[in-house]
């Protein structure tokens, strides 16, 4: 059985590009392909309609793939066949993806086994509707429990009211104080985890599983590197009956970091059977980076270790998207770990300062554009270290916008504010995109992993872009 026929149809300008992509792509997924060129230069500027009046479609097509900047309804062009027809990707170079050769996540893929916690700071100098505002963020980000972090010193009387509007919204409350008033009255109004119990206030964990039931507490060292008293305190709860975690405590880089690592290590195998928890903002609070990474890496860390909690929070602003990160990391080293896989081109939307892969029109294919273009339109590039702008009469390139820009000007004294305005902000874009290694693409957003924003188009085929 022959494989199916697909017609693509292009504008003059993106023709050569295509039928390159086709020949690389056709044979890896699995069809044949004609190509169908409109008379005009540019194929963002083609409607369903202008389009149905000047196509043929051979009657061996089984497909009919359009651009996917076409504008309108496709039923007149529908009526031209029996083949299915729809529109493509926007960048012909989305054409592998769209034909289901992506590199993220595979069916299935988002599985996870480790629950985060994530903590409201400083809840008593907040007002409740900040603090349910921040509850809901981090439900939002993937957080499956709201950990109330109380100021050591005082008693604060609306812990159980504040415990009580969190229930009342459907959310899980963990409540973190030493104050054994402050954790009676949360308990009392529906929270289900204390952090923390040591060898001080171990005997009201007692107390607590008396009169609440199914109540829960993170026991941790009396100072973090005695590990021996984390074995005293777990053996008072064990005997006890109180349900807990064991949390041996991460310290920061330069305080004992590496040492940290290995008490959760000795943590899981002097206690295979118990559940332990980790609080990674030791790390992403208190570190020069950006979180994502670091949190991918603990994810990483604990998924190994048996760690099936951790306690997040998001007080820095290099870390204020870190619950969300937690939880695309989570699904990651899950995937990776449960199928022995490297966790590599699976998650892209991780993949936050740089792209995942760059792609290039190369230096042949912006000579080809620059010799075919023949409208006015400018179209922009940004590639191997270069700005490059042209149209049908210019083409110019160079490291500095505002040098390229007064060339620009120099070449087209006319062109207005508008225009130049639109131009000063894809320059911008051109630049971020060189700087950080991304890829640039015209009237599209750059892409920062889940932290991208859509850009709406503001394309003018009156001369401003393609």
């Amino acid at each position: 059985m022959p494989p199916p026929r697909i017609l693509f149809v292009t504008g003059k300008l993106a023709e050569p590009a295509l039928r390159r992509q086709l020949a690389d792509l056709a044979p890896a997924v699995g069809f044949a392909f004609d190509v169908a060129v409109m008379p005009i230069t540019v194929a963002a500027l083609l409607t369903a309609t202008w389009v149905a009046k000047r196509l043929t479609v051979p009657p061996d097509i089984t497909r009919v793939v359009l651009p996917g900047f076409l504008a309108g309804d496709l039923a007149p062009i529908q009526h031209l066949t029996a083949a299915p027809v729809e529109r493509g990707p926007k960048d012909l170079r989305d054409l592998p993806e769209f034909f289901g050769k992506k590199s993220g996540p595979p069916d299935g893929y988002g599985a996870f086994d480790i629950e985060i916690l994530a903590e409201i700071n400083h809840a008593p100098r907040l007002a409740s509707d900040e603090i349910l505002r921040i509850a809901r963020h981090y439900r939002t980000g993937g957080a499956d429990v709201i950990d109330l972090g109380l100021d050591p010193g005082g008693t604060w009387p609306g812990v159980g009211d504040c415990v009580r509007m969190l229930k009342g919204e459907g959310f899980r409350v963990s409540v973190d104080s030493f104050n054994a008033d402050e954790v009676e009255a949360a308990l009392a109004a529906g929270a289900e985890l204390v952090l923390s119990v040591n060898s001080s206030n171990v005997g009201n964990a007692r107390r607590w599983h008396e009169h609440f039931p199914g109540v829960e507490v993170v026991a941790i060292p009396d100072t973090p590197s005695d590990t021996d008293s984390l074995a005293r305190t777990r053996d008072v709860l064990l005997k006890a009956g109180v349900k807990h975690r064991l949390d041996p405590i991460l310290e920061p880089i330069g305080f004992g970091f590496a040492a940290s690592l290995g008490r959760y290590l000795d943590a899981r195998r002097r206690f295979p059977d118990a559940e332990i928890l980790m609080g990674v903002g030791n790390l992403t609070e208190l570190t020069d980076a950006d979180s994502a990474g670091v949190n991918v890496l603990l994810a990483g860390f604990c998924q190994e270790a048996g760690i099936r909690s951790v306690l997040a929070t998001e007080v820095i602003n290099w870390g204020r998207s870190a619950v969300t990160e937690f939880d695309l990391a989570r699904r990651l080293v899950f995937h990776a770990v449960t199928n022995k896989v490297l966790p590599k081109r699976v998650e892209p939307k991780l993949v936050l300062l740089r792209d995942p892969k760059l792609r290039e029109q190369g230096e042949a294919g912006l000579r080809e554009l620059a010799e075919r273009i023949t409208d006015r339109n400018y179209r922009l590039f940004a590639e191997r270290g270069e700005l490059h702008v042209l149209n049908g009469s210019v083409y110019l390139r160079g490291t500095d916008p505002f040098a390229l820009f007064a060339e620009l000007l120099a070449a087209d004294p006319k062109l207005d504010a508008s225009h130049a305005f639109y131009l000063g902000y894809e320059f911008a874009k051109a630049v971020t995109a060189l700087t950080l290694g991304k890829n640039y693409d015209q009237d599209r957003a750059l892409r920062w992993g889940f932290l991208t924003v859509p850009e709406i188009s503001h394309r003018n085929p009156a001369g401003g872009s393609e």
